[in-house]
């Protein structure tokens, strides 16, 4: 019969071993993460990319966070001990905030699939800012976004389009 100590032994060797079997699949990319990071030659790839990114990029960035803030805010006032109505309140708006959001990201699919253009779209209340990415600045274009833009609303929509090179 198998003592405890040996028994011990064994099951500490196996889980051991089965670790080492793990370490040795592992593909080389997970192990090497410390090393790229540490690379000089990888560091200016990276400012590359920064430099060479969107404003497009910086402007959803900026309003992800934004939203992110009001909602953040509105969540807290949910689990606060505020009155129903206030929650009730809350809870409308971060409804409404996700659905924006959602109608922001189809109109810019959209703009993209029938227009071609890289486009950034905002939505406040009545009032629609969008900012494309275009070599071509002219104002059948222009018209051509908002047409489009005000296509997916009921209610008369007050619609910019601003225009930036790429």
């Amino acid at each position: 019969m198998i003592k405890r100590k040996n028994l011990w032994y064994l099951m500490l060797f196996s889980i051991i071993f089965v670790l080492c079997i793990y370490y040795v699949t592992i593909p080389n990319d997970l192990l090497s993460t410390s090393e790229t990071t540490n690379n000089k030659k990888n560091d200016d790839e990276v400012v590359e990319t920064i430099e060479e990114a969107s404003s497009l990029v910086v402007l959803r960035v900026n309003l992800q966070e934004e939203r992110q803030e009001e909602m953040t805010s509105l969540q807290k006032q949910l689990t606060s001990d505020a009155s129903s109505d206030e929650k009730n309140n809350a809870y409308e708006k971060l409804k409404y905030l996700n659905e924006i959001q959602s109608i922001e990201e189809e109109n810019e699919i959209q703009i993209k699939k029938e227009l071609g253009l890289d486009c950034f779209v905002k939505i406040d209340n009545t009032n629609i800012n969008a900012v494309c990415i275009s070599s071509k600045h002219d104002a059948s274009l222009a018209n051509k976004v908002m047409r489009l833009l005000q296509s997916n609303f009921d209610t008369k929509k007050y619609i910019t389009v601003k225009f930036q090179k790429n």
